[in-house]
């Protein structure tokens, strides 16, 4: 959206009023940051009122944790997007799922680092909580899918167990990199020739490696 958005697209028009102003809200993140973010700005952004966003969301803050909860959802989108276009195996699909946390990472890196890096949301909120949970819930049964130790995190309890932790680490990890200075020569890749790499990055560092490639 722009500063000055046009009729068809304010959020009033079409009844969907939240949907807009979350749209709203991740374009003022891409062009101020987290720190300098305000429900005004938002509010002149989605071409509404400014009591509107703090009818929805309370304050920034509570905009910026939907808009959180809102990126889970869309993270574990591409992740499932990408695992139907790859073979049905269990590790081309855990591959796959790296591959499309860091098409996510490398498409919204304003929401990625405030998904993961910003003290803004309240990591306590429900819907925030019900996402990253279901995010996470997903990674666990891939890892047990290849045969990595999930400890007790079936059943909901336990600790973080090594694999998990390596398949998680080892994603974000590239998806970090690659939208950073040292690896913006892989990240500028065309497409096939980046997939290529990582596939080969991921299938070396995950559980179970087999060198395979296979995604």
């Amino acid at each position: 959206m722009t500063d000055d958005p046009s009729p068809d697209l304010r959020p009033y028009h079409h009844g969907n009023l939240r949907a807009g102003l979350l749209a709203a809200a991740e374009a003022e993140l891409v062009a101020v940051g987290v720190e300098a973010f305000s429900l005004r700005a938002v509010a002149k952004r989605a071409g509404v009122s400014h009591a509107a966003p703090a009818h929805h969301f309370g304050d920034a803050r509570g905009l910026l944790t939907a808009l959180c909860a809102e990126g889970f959802r869309r993270l574990l989108a591409c992740q499932t997007a990408r695992e139907a276009q790859a073979a049905r195996a269990p590790r081309a699909q855990l591959i796959a799922a790296g591959l499309g946390y860091i098409d996510f990472a490398l498409t919204n890196p304003a929401l990625f680092r405030l998904m993961f890096s910003s003290g803004k949301p309240d990591r306590e909120a429900s819907e925030l909580v019900g996402t990253g949970r279901a995010t996470f819930a997903h990674l666990v049964a891939q890892v047990a899918s290849v045969g990595g130790d999930i400890g007790t995190m079936a059943s909901g309890t336990g600790h973080l167990t090594p694999d998990i932790a390596v398949t998680w680490a080892i994603a974000h990890g590239l998806a970090d990199l690659m939208g950073a200075r040292p690896m913006q020569g892989v990240a500028s890749l065309p497409g096939p020739e980046r997939d290529a790499f990582m596939v080969q990055v991921l299938d070396r560092a995950l559980p179970g490696a087999t060198h395979a490639a296979d995604a």
